[in-house]
């Protein structure tokens, strides 16, 4: 049996319900607290869509990931949506734990009492159990126990079935793609192809979205590239499996840290590091491609926006 297909007619009808539906704003992305990062992917998350996020270990990649997921909510009241969390790295507890930590405006290891000389208080204790109880009504699910790209799949589906689920939008997470399970023999980059194939089926059921963290492999960190500011900035190759990656998604971006690489000043601009995060778009099937410039509060798990300087821009565009 083949493959089903449609005539010109239907899509070309159903883009243009489309364009007045967003014109009118009965359909519209679910808006995130960063504006920049809003008008850059038509107005934030969009639906049937797929976003990487990449980074090199300790780039915060995680914690931008779990603040998304609270501040979707925070900033989307009357929207109607569900997260699905494929977590691999964390225990969710933990990834509670951030949340705390960003709204208690404490790091996780004051909220653990991990220092001996600075033990969590009464009074912190009754704050976080008043945060938790805000964070009990989300509806954020977590999958704890990494899977293969077919039981991702599945779960995904059977998730997708359950009553309160059925008609809403789901936001599909996963952190992140090289913990996902292979089949006997299977190698990581056929993992990885298979995982992404699968995600471009699953994107385009009702009105579903992917968000993907993604690991840097380390030609970033090559000497060579270090000492020259020319070759700072990353590419579609520094992402392990880019090419898969940039095959099924609509969205890709590198969060980075150049300090964790002990440069001094980023890129042939000179751009500072100190306590910055960049974040680089190097996909963007409706817009253009820019570097957006975050403060780094990731002790606390939350990043912000800078306003643009003469030194420090907060958006550039790139040419590839």
């Amino acid at each position: 049996m083949g493959l089903p297909y449609i005539h010109i007619s239907e899509a070309a009808t159903e883009i243009l319900s489309y364009m007045d539906r967003r014109r009118t704003g009965v359909v519209h992305s679910l808006r995130t607290k960063w504006e920049k990062f809003n008008n850059l992917c038509m107005g934030g998350i969009e639906p049937n869509s797929i976003y990487t996020f990449a980074g090199v270990s300790g780039s915060g990649k995680s914690s931008f990931l779990n603040m998304l997921e609270s501040d979707l909510f925070e900033e989307n009241p009357k929207a109607n949506f569900v997260i699905l969390s494929f977590n691999f790295e964390m225990l969710a507890s933990r990834q509670v734990g951030r949340k705390l930590s960003n709204v208690l405006n404490k790091t996780t290891q004051q909220l653990y009492s991990g220092l001996t000389y600075d033990k969590l208080s009464n009074e912190d204790l009754e704050k976080a159990s008043e945060a938790v109880e805000n964070i009990k009504r989300l509806p954020i699910y977590y999958v704890d126990v990494p899977g293969t790209v077919d039981d991702i799949r599945n779960t995904i589906l059977e998730f997708s079935k359950l009553e309160f689920v059925k008609d809403k939008w789901l936001v599909i997470t996963l952190d992140h793609t090289l913990l996902t399970k292979g089949k006997s023999g299977e190698k990581e980059r056929e993992i990885l192809a298979n995982l992404q194939y699968m995600f471009m089926e699953i994107k385009k059921f009702k009105q579903n979205t992917i968000i993907q963290l993604s690991q840097m492999n380390r030609e970033i960190e090559n000497t060579d590239r270090l000492s020259n500011p020319s070759m700072h900035f990353p590419t579609r190759r520094d992402i392990f499996g880019g090419e898969s990656v940039f095959q099924a998604s609509d969205y890709v971006f590198v969060i980075h840290r150049p300090e964790l690489l002990l440069l001094r000043t980023y890129g042939p601009a000179n751009w500072p590091v100190a306590n910055l995060v960049y974040l680089h778009c190097l996909k963007n099937r409706e817009g253009e491609l820019k570097v957006l410039t975050f403060e780094n509060n990731l002790q606390y798990n939350r990043i912000t926006e800078c306003k643009p300087t003469s030194t420090n821009p907060a958006s550039l565009q790139l040419f590839n």
